[in-house]
């Protein structure tokens, strides 16, 4: 027998289906783990948990199976959301006291679709103040399930820390500029950032709107497409939502993808023949961590097993420098429009760090941000020249391993000298939000017991092609493997097959 948090989402859904497990027993097994392992100084995964609410929307899924009548694809599934997603009558505070009490009247469009889909939500998972990369003291940072000293990562650090943790089978994040994709490597989980406008933004505080998006983050690959086939979808109420045609063209893919999955594809020969994958050699060369580059190459023989041919490519140098000092001009500019009126009134409950950041940007030149969108043109630009060559690209999805506790304004050496560690972890996941182009972090091993990961990049909408590769990859090597943290400890079980 298993325990119930060692399944995937996927093997959850299929279990629930079959009336192997309850809804209810599904979620009381993951708020107890919440109970027994979080904390403000423990993990800090969790700014509220909704356990009243959640074990009610757990009971109802399990009516609805128990009548047998329609049910929707996550149905009785636990999860959490970053607390910038707008849930009716649950406070959505974006881990900030300037927002203590905001209570919104209506869901945001992705949670209404979870909703739609049978999901069961947990609670609203922490995150850095407003997104904009630093923790607001009163709230604190998460840690990382691997190691309580060093971080989960940031901005959505809690849905990362919450899924490794076992505190739910999966969450929603935002990444503005990796905050799916970084605390995904540095928690050993699977974090997608989808292409640009397909899951809606709608009601989910925005930090930068040219740059946000929302995904999914989840043990594995497939269980990031179950996910994703929930929320996606053209949505009225988001001025950048993609065209409906586009969006269904997507879903539909990831749906074929999925009954390929079901059918055994990934497992069969071969999986990924015909598919080029450019390794981006200057992205491999970012790494700091002594022996992260290592671990994260051992990762491109096995796709080269599974059908794939490697390709080395490359981006131009002045090109590449661009991607950090444009999403450096764009995000400050961006967030300051949003936050100008919240300056006037309470600018004392910002945390310091993140006041004086808004504060600066307020003054910042129009030309600069002008210049910043131009520059923007020429990274996306030398991307879509590299997929006249290739299907995909990979690199590592971060250059270092979770950094301690308290070091957001760290440096780290590099191979150029000491720079700024956000600086560093931008310049790797960065790219994917300036081209709106879909991005997956695929755990790949680790490195002195911390994990680390394969990133994977695709031309915009290519969003299906980008997970078929993530999951045979997985099929492969197996599902992530979770942190030590409380194992065996809980008594939540699967039961055993008649």
């Amino acid at each position: 027998m298993s325990e119930l948090h060692e399944l995937t989402l996927a093997a959850l859904a299929a279990a629930l289906a079959a009336r192997e497990v309850s809804s209810s027993e599904a979620t009381d097994h993951a708020l107890g783990r919440i109970a027994a392992f979080d904390g403000r100084e423990t993990l800090n995964a969790y700014l509220r948990v909704t356990g009243d609410e959640a074990r009610a929307e757990a009971r109802a899924a399990d009516d609805r199976r128990t009548a047998g009548g329609e049910r929707g694809s996550l149905d009785g599934v636990p999860i959490g959301l970053k607390d910038l997603f707008d849930t009716a009558g649950v406070p959505t505070t974006g881990g900030s006291p300037v927002f203590a009490g905001r209570v919104p009247a209506t869901d945001a469009t992705v949670v209404t679709r979870l909703r739609e889909a049978g999901a069961v939500s947990l609670g609203k998972t922490n995150m850095l103040e407003f997104a904009y990369g630093y923790p607001h003291p009163e709230v604190g940072e998460t840690a990382n399930p691997w190691d309580l000293s060093r971080t989960a990562g940031g901005s959505s650090g809690g849905s990362a820390a919450a899924v490794a943790a076992g505190m739910g089978w999966g969450a929603l994040g935002s990444d503005t500029g990796g905050s799916i994709r970084s605390p995904a490597a540095y928690c050993g989980v699977t974090g997608l950032k989808p292409s640009y406008g397909l899951a809606s933004c709608a009601g989910v505080l925005p930090l930068s709107w040219s740059l946000d998006h929302v995904g999914p983050i989840a043990r594995t690959a497939e269980d990031c497409a179950l996910l994703l086939a929930a929320i996606a979808g053209y949505d009225p109420a988001d001025p950048h939502s993609v065209p409906a045609a586009t969006a269904s063209g997507v879903i539909a893919d990831i749906a074929e993808l999925l009954a390929a999955v079901r059918a055994g594809w990934a497992t069969q020969a071969l999986p990924l023949r015909g598919m080029r994958i450019g390794t981006v050699r200057r992205l491999f060369d970012l790494a700091v961590t002594p022996g992260l580059r290592e671990a994260v190459e051992e990762a491109l023989p096995v796709l080269s097993d599974l059908g794939a041919e490697l390709v080395e490519v490359d981006l131009d140098p002045d090109t590449f420098a661009l991607v950090v000092p444009t999403i450096e001009r764009i995000y400050p500019v961006e967030a300051a429009a949003y936050h100008r009126p919240l300056l006037a009134e309470r600018a004392h409950q910002y945390g310091p760090v993140l006041r004086a950041g808004l504060e600066a940007a307020v003054k910042l030149p129009a030309v600069d941000y002008v210049d910043a969108q131009r520059d923007r043109l020429r990274v996306v630009t030398a991307f879509e020249a590299l997929y006249e060559r290739v299907d995909l690209l990979a690199w590592p999805a971060q250059p270092l391993v979770a950094p301690p506790l308290g070091t957001t304004d760290a440096t780290v050496g590099t191979a150029g000298g000491d720079a700024p560690t956000i600086e560093v972890e931008i310049a790797a996941t960065g790219p994917a939000n300036l081209t709106g182009e879909p991005s997956i972090a695929v755990p790949c091993g680790s490195v002195a017991g911390l994990p680390v990961g394969l990133l994977l990049q695709g031309p915009r909408f290519a969003d299906a092609r980008v997970l078929r590769t993530a999951v045979a990859y997985q099929a492969a090597t197996g599902a992530p493997p979770l942190p030590p943290l409380g194992q065996g400890t809980d008594p939540g079980r699967v039961p055993e097959e008649p």
